[in-house]
């Protein structure tokens, strides 16, 4: 039985929160929980909580060994874009995007 955990507007790139999401693809939960906690990047933390609301979604549902949960999948999508402005030589200003996330993680029973 599937389960889902979503978290929205992260502030943080899509781009970099794919690179830690890609780390905990396919590991069981504790491989996942103990490789996102020590990668050493923002987005590890981000997905670390959001891996822990995941499990206590699949404690809360019922009907789902725990222990047996595995990553099935980790997507991240583009959120709104922030745009700010800095001022620049000449009187001209150059465009800031603040981009966000939005992210969801699915688990799932091994067989």
């Amino acid at each position: 039985m599937e389960v889902r955990a979503k978290l929205k507007f992260a502030r943080i790139t899509p781009r970099k929160m794919r690179l830690v999401g890609d780390l905990a693809k396919g590991l069981s939960v504790g491989k996942a929980q103990s490789q996102l906690r020590f990668c050493g990047k923002r987005g590890g933390k981000l997905l670390s909580t959001l891996l822990d609301s995941a499990v206590a979604n699949a404690k809360e549902k019922g009907g789902v060994d725990v222990d047996n949960l595995y990553v099935k999948q980790v997507l991240v999508d583009n959120g709104p874009i922030l745009k700010r402005f800095i001022p620049r030589a000449m009187g001209r200003a150059t465009p800031i995007l603040k981009k966000m996330s939005h992210v969801t993680i699915v688990l799932d029973e091994a067989r």
